[in-house]
């Protein structure tokens, strides 16, 4: 398909640099013309052979059973989400005690009927009689507060606008501190995600009438997230530039008139707050740390000669950890896999807690005053399952029900370690059936993210064990750019270190295909957002190793990603192209602009108009791109997802559609 070109070219520092597709960075009819017909290409790809409804099906059943997200407890009740199958947006419920029963509090599936306006985030005040919740529609990261009584079980009138990744801090039962954004035409429109604000809102009051708590005009691009200490004595404001890890903490005292202190500055390390006594705070940090450390700072002590080592550095990373009753509760990293540590206050190692598989702990919740916490834990073959734990029976038990839709004992998990290009070695999950022939013609599914010190860990996808049925073996590779393994490497695969996380994966993919787990033709490789971009450098560096290209919600204009909603948070991990010395490692990778007639593999780049994370318009111009230069006969496909976003509160039933399509895709594509 051709896609009419436009003469734009922009200079970078000298270098001239085209850019015939930009039109298709905006909406007008003839970028929703352009989609019609990408469409209608897709539809052509699968007609004669359409197996895509038989997929659904599967994958209705496979998704069709109990998913609760972890609980969170305030005064005597436990909150939770739970989607008992197909609804397409979790419900939210409260029980008092461990074995109550439930009762709804919210359901977002009664606000739309295409479960397109998704619960984003929820806070519970102290004494659990109000709910502040944050809604969202249509995928967008823009919030609105609502604010209900749990008494009454009503709204009330309050509703915060102008909002995005907020959290609600609650000041006993009076109001709670939160953060927002400039209105919208306040200020220029690339300013709108800019000039962060922290407010106080006071209960039955309206927006215009919060109080301003803080905020640096002068420092724009910084970001504040509130919460409070367990005993509300103090305010906390997390402080970031972006998605830089290396975050500051400033505070101050509860009460009018009180200064906020700039405790620690962004930029140095990273500082996860854990809980305090009185005057002293905990932290997590990996500040001369790489895999982390627990330390202890005395607030009206500040000075760097008083801080404490409580707990040293681990062979082990130190990835979430939580403090309450006295004790440090632990989660590690053991080869990119979770342990379970408990400590005592001075950091004397108690006890470890058995897990149930080689898995992840996706998440921990706990109050300081509380002897009990929840860990969420999965595995590839183990779906998100909550647990409790009891700090005085030492005891770890479900919480909620496990039901599985297929047998799990047909299939097997082993990790194994590779070298990559620079000899680093590298550690790759494998999961398949068991008694698979190495012979090199299964069909591989291979994943990868790399970036943003997130980790990819061992997890649970209904959609997966689709794959695993039609006889696929699925990949995991934890790639540089990730915190599996610490600081040091994440930081070996940022702004100039970038190229290693692409290295890290093209070995994966060499690595499976040299020990017979698959051939090049029935090899895949996917990725999503920034793992977009992984893949869709890796296509332009090697189009010769792989059958198929799954590219999800990508980043892949790296000369110009900075320009769109939340893009320039991205800037301390990426770099930026306004810097000549960024611009030069940007563009050598920038996978829009590296695109060269070749032999290409079938693709199939994805993406949503509701996207306002990554915007459409970079996954719009690197198809065009790849259809324009594409010399041989592999197909380059484009699906345009509507009324959805990047992923967040995405509909199950979308979530679904989206799967057959792809699965649809390999099959055709792998004739399976």
């Amino acid at each position: 398909m051709k896609t009419r070109k436009v003469n734009v070219t922009d200079d970078f520092h000298g270098t001239l640099v085209a850019d015939p597709y930009r039109w298709l960075e905006g909406d007008d009819p003839e970028v929703e013309s352009w989609v019609d017909k990408q469409h209608e290409r897709l539809e052509q790809f699968f007609a004669g052979d359409d197996v895509r409804l038989k997929y659904q099906e599967r994958l209705n059943q496979l998704w069709d059973y109990p998913r609760r997200l972890i609980p969170r407890k305030s005064g005597p009740w436990y909150f939770y989400q739970e989607n008992s199958g197909l609804q397409n947006q979790p419900v939210l419920y409260r029980q008092k005690g461990l074995g109550g029963e439930g009762e709804v509090v919210l359901d977002p599936n009664l606000w739309s009927s295409d479960g397109t306006i998704a619960l984003s985030n929820y806070s519970v005040s102290n004494g659990a009689r109000y709910l502040a919740y944050t809604v969202s529609a249509g995928g967008s990261d823009r919030q609105e507060i609502h604010i209900r009584d749990l008494e009454t079980k009503k709204d009330l009138a309050d509703v915060i606008q102008w909002c995005r990744f907020t959290s609600m801090a609650w000041l006993g039962e009076r109001g709670f501190y939160y953060t927002r954004f400039p209105e919208p035409g306040t200020v220029a429109p690339e300013d709108e995600v800019n000039f962060s604000q922290v407010y106080w809102h006071e209960l039955g009051t309206a927006q215009a009438d919060d109080r301003l708590v803080f905020e640096l005009p002068e420092e724009k691009e910084l970001g504040f997230s509130p919460f409070l200490t367990s005993d509300q004595a103090y305010l906390l404001l997390r402080v970031s530039h972006g998605t830089e890890p290396r975050n500051g903490l400033y505070y101050k005292k509860v009460g009018e008139g009180e200064p906020i202190v700039r405790l620690l500055e962004p930029g140095e390390a990273s500082y996860s707050f854990l809980g305090n006594t009185g005057s002293v705070f905990y932290f997590l940090t990996d500040l001369d740390a790489p895999r982390g450390r627990i330390i202890a700072i005395d607030s009206e002590k500040p000075e760097r000669e008083h801080w404490l080592e409580i707990i040293p550095e681990q062979a082990e990373v130190i990835s979430q950890g939580l403090y309450l009753n006295g004790t440090f509760v632990l989660s590690l990293l053991q080869k990119a896999h979770s342990i379970l540590r408990i400590y005592e206050e001075n950091g004397e190692f108690r006890r470890e807690i058995p897990l149930p598989t080689l898995g992840y702990i996706e998440g921990m919740s706990g109050r300081q005053e509380q002897t009990e916490f929840f860990i969420n834990f999965t595995s590839f073959l183990y779906p998100a399952t909550n647990f409790h734990y009891d700090l005085n029976t030492e005891t770890l038990s479900p919480f909620g029900e496990q039901e599985l839709k297929f047998d799990p004992n047909l299939y097997q998990t082993s990790q194994v370690f590779y070298p990559s290009k620079d000899g680093t070695q590298v550690s790759m999950y494998l999961v398949h059936r068991k008694g698979l022939n190495l012979d090199g013609n299964n069909p591989c599914l291979l994943y990868g993210y790399g970036g943003f010190n997130i980790s990819v860990t061992p997890s649970f996808s209904a959609s997966r064990i689709l794959w695993l049925e039609l006889g696929g073996v699925y990949a995991v590779a934890n790639l540089r750019g990730g915190s599996e393994y610490g600081d040091t490497w994440h930081r070996a695969g940022m702004l100039e270190n970038k190229q290693n996380v692409f290295d890290d994966f093209i070995a994966a993919a060499e690595w499976l295909i040299n020990n017979k787990y698959t051939r090049r033709e029935r090899l895949a490789i996917e990725g999503r957002s920034n793992g977009g971009l992984l893949v869709s450098a890796c296509l332009t560096q090697r189009p010769d190793l792989y059958g198929a290209v799954l590219c999800i919600v990508p980043v892949t204009d790296m000369l110009r990603y900075h320009k769109f909603t939340v893009g320039r948070y991205w800037i301390p991990e990426y770099g930026d192209p306004e810097n000549p010395d960024h611009f030069q490692f940007l563009y050598a990778y920038s996978p829009l602009h590296n695109v060269k007639g070749a032999d290409y593999p079938a693709t199939l780049v994805v993406t949503a108009y509701g996207d306002d994370r990554v915007v459409p318009g970079h996954a719009f111009k690197f198809a065009a791109t790849l259809q324009e230069a594409q010399q041989g006969k592999a197909p380059i496909m484009l699906r345009v997802d509507s009324k959805s976003g990047h992923g967040h509160g995405k509909p199950i039933a979308k979530i679904i559609a989206e799967h057959a399509d792809i699965y649809a895709f390999m099959r055709k594509v792998f004739n399976i």
